[in-house]
């Protein structure tokens, strides 16, 4: 099945919802996997005995191997072919899955993280360029919109189903779930799924750009992993970081220069796909603090269970996935502008509020303010995405499919590295400067201290056990005070970020993307013309 193939299947209205039903099952699939694992964080720092600097590995190594094994997607597919790479990806997702669900300790779980990255990786792009040329463009909001509610939806079930996993079953269950949706995603897509046309290997694969963004992503994500407790005295951190941008400006080079680049540089020439790139950064990094920090919050400071955070995070998920469709939808007839900004100033208010949580929050008002973000997020996140690919031309749907994956990725590592860097700096600041307090001359602290021993005096210690142990409560209280306080901090700053991508929303081309309607002949002959350039990619103009 050529590309002319499927875009003869696109106006069979039977074959292209099919196959879309068959990515949904992937893309389910793997957003179900990130939800559940971001509310099992608290339960493996405690199985595993691991700090938050180490766990926060099993996220960012799973988003770096996402971003490393996606600009690869475009050449397997040419190679081996879309459905049977599809079939694959499901596989391999499906036993990194299962090989998560049996390890020991934090390092076999990041590991066994990369596995599962390495399907998960491929799932996205492969079935999203799919289905951007099995759908016409005036259909593609309405598509992508039904392709949101599944992307949604699975945020939705994830902390609710891992809640009742961690508090009811074996915790290990949140990843063997995805076992039995990996195996039928495999068998639908196996009888649903065309075969594409494949190309025999000729050896002009882009090593260099492999390696390079490889290496280069890698070593600059560690360093930034690591700053708040970089000894910048040591050569380690600075060598690295001079490495790694040595290697980006390599892949560059290389990519700019090379026949058959790893990805195509050029479609950032693009200017409303450049800016869509931009603007899904910063949102990416606001989202964090939803589905990454507000679980910490929830179980770590708050005490909740993870079934209690699954339930108060659910209603959000919903929001999301109810306005996933209807951005779709709206976007079709208004543009990009109209739905995203509405959607960027709800999320800036309520994360605002979010920043405000305390010890007495009410768990309404949580719920709440957590579903009017889930909602502003629905609004503002396809649109973008959705316009940023209109304007890519119909051939270079693989190239850009792959660039903004690749970005995306990469970007969720950095904002989860980057949250977490920022609570760890924060919190040891927060502490120092509360701690700094705790002295014979401040009043409040020693009248704290009093009560606090008294009360322990009442259960039976004596009075110097009393002082110690009233002196230790203490310390936990200002250590959690520090750590909401630095939450708080991590999250304002998210909301900040949002302004930015509202300047770039305005910044964006106003003029409508259409694509004019061809016939067949005419579009055998734009095939056969590109097809004779086939040895090269073609240059932006």
């Amino acid at each position: 099945m050529t590309e002319h193939d499927i875009h003869e299947h696109a106006g069979n209205g039977s074959y292209k919802w099919a196959a879309l039903f068959v990515v949904v099952i992937g893309t389910f699939m793997v957003m179900l996997d990130s939800s559940i694992v971001n509310i099992a964080i608290p339960k493996m720092m405690s199985v595993f005995g691991s700090s938050l600097d180490q766990t926060k590995w099993i996220l960012t190594a799973y988003t770096l191997a996402m971003g490393s094994i996606v600009p690869i997607t475009g050449f397997l597919t040419e190679t081996f072919g879309i459905k049977k790479l599809f079939m694959f990806a499901l596989a391999f997702f499906t036993l990194g899955s299962f090989l998560c669900g049996l390890a020991w300790n934090n390092s076999s779980m990041v590991a066994f993280r990369v596995v599962q990255a390495i399907g998960g990786g491929m799932i996205m792009p492969v079935g999203m360029s799919y289905v951007m040329q099995m759908f016409e463009i005036h259909e593609r909001g309405k598509a992508l919109g039904f392709w949101g509610i599944a992307s949604m939806a699975a945020p939705a079930i994830g902390p609710t189903l891992g809640g009742y996993i961690i508090q009811y079953m074996d915790w290990r269950f949140i990843f063997y779930v995805n076992v039995p949706i990996g195996i039928i995603g495999v068998i639908f897509a196996g009888l649903l799924l065309k075969e594409t046309k494949v190309k025999p290997y000729q050896g002009d694969f882009d090593f260099i750009g492999l390696f390079s963004v490889i290496a280069g992503v890698a070593s600059i994500l560690y360093v930034l992993g690591e700053w708040a407790d970089i000894d910048w005295a040591s050569a380690e951190y600075p060598l690295l970081l001079v490495f790694g941008c040595f290697c980006l400006l390599i892949f560059v080079v290389n990519e700019l220069t090379c026949p058959k680049p790893l990805l195509e540089l050029r479609v950032f020439k693009i200017y409303d796909f450049t800016m869509s790139q931009f603007i899904t950064g910063i949102t990416t990094l606001a989202l964090m603090g939803g589905i990454y920090v507000l679980p910490l919050f929830l179980q770590n400071l708050r005490g909740y269970t993870a079934m209690e955070t699954g339930l108060i995070l659910f209603p959000s998920a919903i929001a999301s996935g109810l306005m996933m469709p209807i951005s779709g939808a709206l976007f079709d007839k208004l543009g990009a502008k109209i739905v995203t900004i509405p959607g960027l100033l709800i999320v800036v208010a309520a994360t605002y509020e979010m920043s405000q949580f305390s010890m007495d929050t009410p768990r309404a008002t949580i719920t709440l303010v957590a579903a009017i973000r889930g909602m502003g997020m629905g609004f503002c996140m396809m649109p973008v995405n959705t316009a940023g690919m209109n304007a890519v031309p119909r051939r270079l749907f693989g190239e850009a499919t792959a660039l903004a994956t690749t970005v995306r990725s990469i970007m969720q590592a950095i904002a989860i590295t980057f949250m977490t860097s920022m609570i760890s700096s924060r919190l040891d600041y927060n502490y120092a400067r509360l701690t700094e307090q705790i002295t014979s001359f401040n009043q409040t602290s020693n009248h704290v201290i009093k009560v606090l021993q008294g009360v322990f005096l009442k259960d039976g210690l004596s009075s110097a056990d009393a002082h110690g142990t009233a002196l230790a409560t203490l310390g936990k209280m200002l250590y959690a005070q520090a750590y909401l306080d630095a939450m708080s901090y991590a999250i304002i700053t998210t909301a900040l970020a949002v302004f930015g991508a509202i300047a770039l929303v305005l910044m964006m081309s106003r003029k409508k993307i259409n694509e004019p309607k061809e016939s067949k002949d005419d579009r055998k002959e734009k095939e056969a013309a590109y097809e004779s350039h086939a040895g090269a990619r073609p240059v932006m103009e």
